[in-house]
């Protein structure tokens, strides 16, 4: 009976522990502030963007996007990122979505995801996909944020105007002289540098910010709004969200934190739960993404303490600020972002030089190649896959030069 009575107890015990594990890696330092903003460049468009043409309660996204930053650096213990989903978002911005289908399509993602967790299946895609495969998602994957980056550079169409090329040059140039400093983290100066430049040229935006009291509201999406956002949006980022923010989100903490590697069950629980609790209360569609990963830990995040901080700080603007923010960070120079979002973009791209066999070269490359030219990373993954496969079962053959491809 008393065994009985202590399984309880037992249980609750294990699952403090494993909570505090995480927290003893914490560090709060000006590395882990710096490494926190290494996201923005993802984060930022997508929110404003949602928020500005949609209708998204910008104070709701950014509280729970905060509160997950907060849950997920108190389970791992490596700085795992929280993005937007990114193929709800360019569904939603391109073809006018409501409120209620972008959080409807962002439950039923989750959905998929937390089954494949609880279910196992997730651990099973993980073995079952060759690494190769994995690396060319990466690429594929960092490569288009690199894009997407010097896309808003030059979206600004300007070259001397205090938003323009001349400012992404030299925002480039500070993260590239400051590439190896401990002391003067690139992340703060170019942050700081994009408020002073955002109130510089639109001045009213401080006299926008306002203080109150701002809480996230009971918003359920109806059942028409599932039906209708599956097809348009929940279908295409199904694969997305398996393939980036489960298996190529654990490949890259493998690669940059090969002591304390986040497991695909526990990263397919994370994200299957996120949007299952917020989509009732107008929380933007998030998950975990390699790309995020990777641009964090660019600018100078190692633990999960930069998660812990910014998403203290995006609840606290979220409460006290909520929508007035809204204008600030529209303002925010779209060059710099850019920039933070490219080298982010590079960061995930350069793990991928491990495959150097022929074979697993031209794996990868196809993979990558997929998924940029058709911007269709299931396509990419099953191309990918398909001629592994191939390959290790002697279908199809490509000689090896005997050097390194």
């Amino acid at each position: 009976m008393t065994q009985i009575l202590d399984e309880p107890s037992r249980a609750t015990s294990q699952s403090t522990s494993r909570w505090l594990g995480a927290i003893r890696y914490a560090r709060i330092n000006s590395q882990e502030l710096a490494g926190s903003l290494g996201d923005l460049g993802t984060f930022l468009p997508l929110l404003v963007g949602m928020a500005a043409q949609n209708g998204l309660d910008f104070a709701a996204a950014l509280f729970f996007a905060g509160l997950f930053n907060i849950v997920t650096g108190l389970v791992f213990s490596i700085p795992m990122a929280v993005q937007p989903m990114k193929a709800i978002a360019a569904v939603a911005l391109t073809e006018g979505l409501t409120v209620p289908q972008i959080l409807a399509a962002g439950a039923t993602v989750s959905l998929v995801i937390l089954i494949l967790g609880l279910t196992g299946l997730v651990d099973q895609l993980n073995r079952a996909v060759p690494k190769s495969v994995v690396r060319g998602l990466q690429l594929g994957l960092g490569l288009s944020l690199a894009m997407k980056g010097m896309q808003m550079i030059a979206g600004t169409g300007a070259l001397l105007a205090p938003d323009g090329y001349l400012t992404g040059l030299l925002a480039a140039l500070v993260v590239l002289l400051l590439f190896f400093s401990r002391r003067i983290p690139a992340a703060l100066v170019l942050f700081a540098a994009g408020l002073g430049i955002a109130v510089w040229t639109h001045p009213e935006v401080l006299s926008s910010l306002g203080f109150g009291l701002t809480l996230p509201r009971w918003s359920p999406p109806g059942w028409s709004d599932f039906v209708s956002a599956f097809p348009r949006a929940a279908l295409p980022q199904i694969p997305l969200t398996v393939l980036n923010s489960v298996l190529a989100v654990c490949a890259l903490s493998a690669d940059l934190f090969p002591d304390r590697p986040a497991e695909p069950r526990k990263v397919a629980y994370s994200v299957g739960l996120m949007n299952l609790i917020a989509c009732w209360f107008g929380g933007m569609p998030m998950c975990h993404g390699a790309g995020g990963l990777a641009g964090q830990y660019r600018f100078g995040a190692r633990t999960n303490g930069s998660i812990l901080l910014l998403g203290t700080v995006k609840i606290l603007l979220a409460v006290f600020l909520g929508a007035s923010l809204m204008a600030l960070c529209r303002a925010f120079p779209a060059s710099i972002l850019g920039v933070l979002l490219a080298f982010a973009g590079l960061e995930l791209a350069i793990v991928c030089r491990d495959q150097t066999t022929r074979t697993d070269a031209f794996t990868m490359l196809l993979t990558a190649s997929t998924c940029i030219g058709l911007s269709n990373i299931a396509l990419g993954f099953i191309l990918g896959w398909a001629l592994a496969w191939c390959l290790r079962l002697g279908l199809i053959r490509l000689e090896e030069t005997g050097s390194p491809a």
